[in-house]
């Protein structure tokens, strides 16, 4: 337990040397929510056709805030790896007596708890220029939901955290397109039954699509928990899935980079 507090806090510690940076995207993240939910709200201006604006603004925010929290943690378990390399410090990490297994999960609830963190003030924000009822929708569904596909979403990261090792100079590159795809397949912004039908088959192995059909069955339409137990599930199953399969995809990477010889700063 004190080596897995140990990365917490080195990850905490890390973000806040750089917290002007981590401001701008805060910022960032705050515009995009907004600029996306303005498109629901002017949907109807556009398309001169009469719509519920409130429930097709809130879809897209639901859209937004979530793929915002899931994206940071698809991201950090990379950019700790390339922040190491930027550092000079990822070999000694990688030779000291902790199980790579303690080095990810403990990165993983770093970020895990600043996604919360800056989710819950991009949420804040939003709130200040759109009113949005949330009288029918059943909170706690939604937060069990977002729990569950984080787990999932720390097995892809780890997986997609691999890629800096293998390709120093555009393994970050990769992962950025790993996130594109995933946004694309998961409904983010629009259900699936838009996709052509061989997309729609790959998006049923996305957990971003169980949440967010999920999050937006709890916000939008409510209903007891049982309801929810079609989203929960596929969420477990793939959680128990992409956990040790991410593992064991960054275990082989490593062992591959130290056998390359390619944790060099320089690669």
């Amino acid at each position: 337990m004190n080596k897995l507090y140990a990365f917490v806090e080195r990850q905490f510690n890390l973000t806040l040397r750089h917290w002007h940076w981590e401001l701008v995207w805060i910022v960032y993240q705050i515009a995009m929510a907004l600029s996306v939910g303005f498109i629901g709200a002017g949907a109807a201006a556009v398309s001169g056709v009469e719509l519920n604006i409130e429930q097709l603004t809130l879809y897209l925010l639901i859209g937004s805030l979530l793929w915002g929290f899931l994206n940071l943690l698809l991201k950090e378990l990379s950019y700790a790896i390339v922040w190491e390399r930027w550092e000079g410090t990822i070999e000694y990490t990688f030779m000291a007596p902790v199980s790579r297994l303690t080095h990810l999960v403990g990165t993983s609830i770093a970020a895990l708890i600043y996604g919360v963190i800056r989710t819950t003030l991009v949420l804040l924000a939003v709130a200040f220029f759109f009113d949005i009822s949330l009288s029918n929708a059943n909170l706690w569904a939604a937060v069990a939901l977002l729990a569950i596909a984080a787990v999932s979403f720390i097995g892809i990261g780890m997986m997609v955290a691999v890629l800096p090792l293998l390709t120093p100079e555009r393994g970050e590159m990769v992962g950025v397109i790993v996130q594109a795809f995933l946004l694309m397949i998961s409904g983010i912004y629009y259900p699936i039954s838009v996709l052509p039908v061989w997309m729609q088959k790959i998006a049923v192995f996305s957990p971003a699509f169980y949440a967010l059909e999920g999050m937006r069955h709890a916000l939008l339409e409510g209903g007891a928990f049982r309801e929810f137990w079609q989203y929960i599930w596929p969420l477990i199953i793939l959680g128990v899935v992409l956990i040790p399969l991410g593992w064991l995809v960054f275990s082989f990477g490593e062992k591959h980079s130290k056998k390359k010889g390619k944790l060099k700063r320089s690669g």
